[in-house]
């Protein structure tokens, strides 16, 4: 499996790719949205995308509805992964496209078990 994690804090981008590599998945990062939007413009696919909601240039938010308007990216399973933990950001999150919903902060575990819900992992 391939993942784009998205967020302006390095450290946040250095833990969930220690995290995603342990299970075996291949990571490429990017630093906010417009960043992430140029990777996806190129021909790798991935099968998840990790976003953090507050960054500069573009928020997660802009960037779930970008990526939910292309078409060849209808199949990308979209988790934001944020301090945002009203419900409101939650259900916008949602309607807008994403398939799930991780608060920071997390553990490995958290993780894994989104991953899990979204069928990318199997359970034992």
């Amino acid at each position: 499996m391939r993942a784009l994690v998205i967020d302006d804090s390095r450290a946040m981008r250095a833990i969930l790719r220690k995290i995603l590599r342990g299970i075996g998945v291949d990571v490429t990062e990017a630093e906010h949205g417009r960043a992430a939007l140029d990777v996806l413009r190129g021909a790798t696919t991935f099968e998840l995308a990790l976003i953090d909601w507050n960054m500069p240039e573009m928020d997660g938010l802009q960037v779930v509805k970008a990526i939910r308007a292309d078409r060849r990216l209808d199949a990308m399973r979209i988790m934001m992964v944020t301090t945002e933990t009203e419900m409101g950001q939650v259900v916008r999150a949602v309607e807008a496209g994403a398939s799930e919903y991780l608060m920071k902060p997390f553990n490995a575990a958290a993780v894994v078990e989104k991953l899990a819900i979204l069928g990318l992992l199997e359970t034992e």
